[in-house]
């Protein structure tokens, strides 16, 4: 007699979950997950500025590494104008040509693409 159909135990039942949960429930565990934003060196604060500038009299287009408050994210823009009295930063995405605001305090590194 084959007993494999009696071992209740063994049986792996599968999640009934839509994506778009899975989608939310990821959220949430990267949520838990903060990292904190480091604190920038002059150095580095004086080469972001450096490449800003740079790009922005150019029109060259740039990666920005920004802190959005629980991770980091990389977004690829044209810097339009520097704010500095208002310390922002006005740009358009390049595919999209959405116009993008950011903080200077949120930029931890740009890069020239």
């Amino acid at each position: 007699m084959n007993n494999h159909n009696r071992d209740r135990g063994t049986i792996k039942w599968t999640s009934l979950m839509l994506p778009e949960h899975v989608e939310m429930i990821k959220k949430v565990w990267k949520e838990d997950q903060r990292v904190e934003k480091g604190i920038l060196d002059e150095q580095k604060a004086v080469e972001i500025d450096f490449i800003m500038q740079r790009a922005m009299h150019d029109g060259l287009t740039v990666d920005i590494r920004i802190h959005n408050g629980f991770d980091y994210e990389e977004q690829r823009v044209k810097i339009k104008h520097i704010h500095k009295r208002e310390r922002k930063i006005s740009a358009v995405h390049w595919k999209s040509k959405e116009p993008i605001t950011f903080q200077l305090e949120e930029i931890s590194d740009i890069t020239i693409v």
